[in-house]
């Protein structure tokens, strides 16, 4: 059920969201962190970080992801803050395999770039 649940996430993210794809791995690795856990904390009713620049850009792309997940996927709303934490956590280390791990850019790590 948990990988159905991510399956749909990840869908999502691969669909809607550009922030994963910034061209280097630390610009990847913290916008993938820094939306998945604002998104993380809306979607349990924690009070997300907006006390810096970058904390308050990752909100407005979190916020969005959020409320997307909500329309989209009944289950969202459904979901506890456990099984929101564990789908989501799940969802950052897939992005992170899947666009930093596994990807054949060469870019995203080259001294020059």
């Amino acid at each position: 059920m948990l990988e159905d649940k991510l399956e749909d996430v990840f869908s999502y993210t691969e669909e809607r969201c550009l922030w994963q794809f910034f061209s280097r791995t630390w610009d990847r690795t913290e916008n993938i962190h820094g939306v998945v856990d604002q998104a993380t904390a809306l979607l349990t009713g924690k009070p997300p970080k907006r006390d810096t620049p970058m904390e308050r850009l990752h909100y407005a792309d979190g916020r969005t992801m959020a409320d997307d997940l909500r329309e989209r996927y009944p289950w969202v709303r459904e979901a506890g803050e456990e099984e929101i934490t564990q789908v989501m956590e799940s969802l950052k280390a897939r992005l992170l395999d899947t666009t930093i791990a596994r990807s054949t850019n060469r870019e995203l790590n080259h001294h020059l770039y």
